[in-house]
């Protein structure tokens, strides 16, 4: 009977790495990589953590949802029409006292906006509710648009990030690092692996890495790369894949500096792993991000009412 595994996060997140036929990230990735950052790629093996790093006294995890409220179509003059899409997002951040054994929110912030292509578009206003306008360029297709959303959000964790910041601290940003890349002491960290940066030699140090170990780091040479290297969090078993992360850090670091921070990492994150009993994406959706994704999504508001206010909304503008 050939071999099968079962992925341990719920079907309804999808999967932890998206397969191809071999079993793996299923896109082979066209960016250059250099993997000889750390170690020669003939001296690739797995790297435990070391005894002589300590785990910093203080960790922030950020991370930001959305949510589509209403799609949406505009009556334009001349009698076209554009698509949009009123969505609400949160980003926010967590701060880890790590001396202290404490977690708490240390910051959340809330924005919303009518995404479209429309030429005439006017923000929605109902009540103390706003969708400001975030005109989008091209046609404006509504598969399209979501996407769009990504920027604001962005904007805003980078916000929540710059208030909530300390001297010592190590910043983790849930998903890759973005615009995100000239923050101090920060790492992306990306849970599901779309790409295959790695030819089938290499890619076989990491999924032969045990829990607690990382692989030796390698950097993309693209407009939007930098350091990059993967470690698997704790994990009872599963498949080759399983438990395993990506993480990022900016490509103005010297080797020297983004080796540090990855040496960091490794005696960091698997403390926050989840649990499969308490977590449906375990063990890389990390306790702390798991329980800050509530808190956000809470605070989007109730999206029952807020669908019938921008129906009202447009009730209103109609006549």
């Amino acid at each position: 009977m050939t071999r099968f595994y079962v992925d341990a996060w719920d079907p309804a997140y999808g999967a932890s790495f998206e397969a191809a036929g071999g079993g793996g990230p299923a896109a082979p990735s066209s960016a250059q990589v250099d993997v000889g950052v750390e170690l020669p790629a003939t001296d690739w093996q797995a790297i435990d953590a070391r005894r002589d790093v300590l785990a910093p006294d203080v960790v922030l995890l950020v991370d930001g949802v959305r949510r589509i409220d209403a799609s949406v179509w505009t009556a334009e003059d001349d009698g076209g029409s554009f698509p949009g899409i009123a969505a609400s997002y949160a980003a926010g951040v967590v701060r880890c006292d790590l001396e202290r054994g404490a977690a708490e929110l240390a910051g959340a912030q809330v924005g919303r906006g009518l995404f479209t292509a429309s030429p005439s578009a006017q923000d929605v206003v109902a009540g103390q509710i706003r969708y400001p306008v975030h005109r989008v360029g091209g046609t404006g297709e509504l598969s399209k648009l979501p996407a769009a959303v990504q920027a604001p959000l962005t904007a805003l964790e980078v916000a929540v990030s710059d208030a909530a910041r300390t001297d010592g601290d190590l910043l983790v940003v849930d998903g890759p690092l973005r615009s995100r890349r000239h923050l101090p002491r920060t790492l992306g960290y990306i849970k599901t692996q779309h790409s295959q940066y790695l030819d089938a030699r290499l890619t076989a140090v990491v999924t032969g890495l045990a829990p607690g170990q990382r692989c030796p780091l390698f950097r993309l040479e693209t407009a939007w790369g930098g350091y990059s290297w993967y470690l698997r969090l704790p994990v009872a078993g599963g498949a080759p894949w399983a438990g395993i992360v990506r993480m990022e850090c900016s490509a103005e670091l010297t080797p020297a500096e983004a080796i540090e921070l990855a040496d960091l990492a490794l005696v960091t994150l698997p403390r926050f792993a989840s649990t499969p009993y308490k977590d449906p994406r375990a063990p890389q959706n990390l306790i702390p991000i798991a329980g800050l994704e509530r808190r956000l999504r809470g605070l989007l508001g109730d999206a029952r009412l807020l669908h019938r206010v921008l129906t009202a909304a447009a009730r209103g503008i109609r006549r």
